[in-house]
């Protein structure tokens, strides 16, 4: 059981999943950061601070009665609320870490080398320029024997 374990352990998809898996969370608590060290205070700035954690409605009174000074005084009087803030600073921060994340791909993909397109499986017609597979001897739209240009590649 102990050599079956082993050789499921060290299978190369197994090690290349835990390895993309490391990345994945290392890049996350990257992107997380730069969204709230870096992206985070100058909009804080622009927008004057504004933070809607605290905004909530009363959907059930608690122990005593509303209006609630806050939030906190509103889950200690034991009252249902709605935090209706709380998810809108979830939903902004989902879209910052959305573009975030977008423009460091985009930025990724721009740096890989361009990959070298695949040689061509077809070639024109000399008759009717229609495309042809190149081993082909008789173009199937104008039925004109051709020569295959592997074998004229080869003489």
């Amino acid at each position: 059981m102990f050599k079956e374990f082993r050789e499921f352990a060290i299978k190369g998809n197994v090690v290349d999943m835990a390895v993309g898996i490391m990345i994945g969370a290392a890049f996350s608590t990257m992107v997380k950061s730069l969204v709230d060290d870096v992206i985070m205070p100058p909009i804080g700035l622009l927008t004057g601070g504004l933070d809607f954690s605290s905004r909530f409605i009363v959907l059930r009174e608690g122990t005593s009665a509303a209006p609630y000074a806050s939030l906190d005084a509103a889950q200690e009087a034991g009252a249902v609320v709605l935090r209706w803030g709380q998810f809108l600073n979830t939903a902004v921060s989902l879209v910052l870490v959305a573009m975030v994340l977008f423009f460091l791909v985009r930025w990724i993909n721009r740096l890989r080398r361009p990959e070298t397109e695949p040689a061509p499986t077809t070639r024109a017609c000399p008759f009717c320029r229609s495309h042809i597979d190149e081993e082909a001897s008789r173009c199937p739209q104008c039925t004109s024997e051709v020569e295959p240009e592997k074998a004229a590649a080869k003489s």
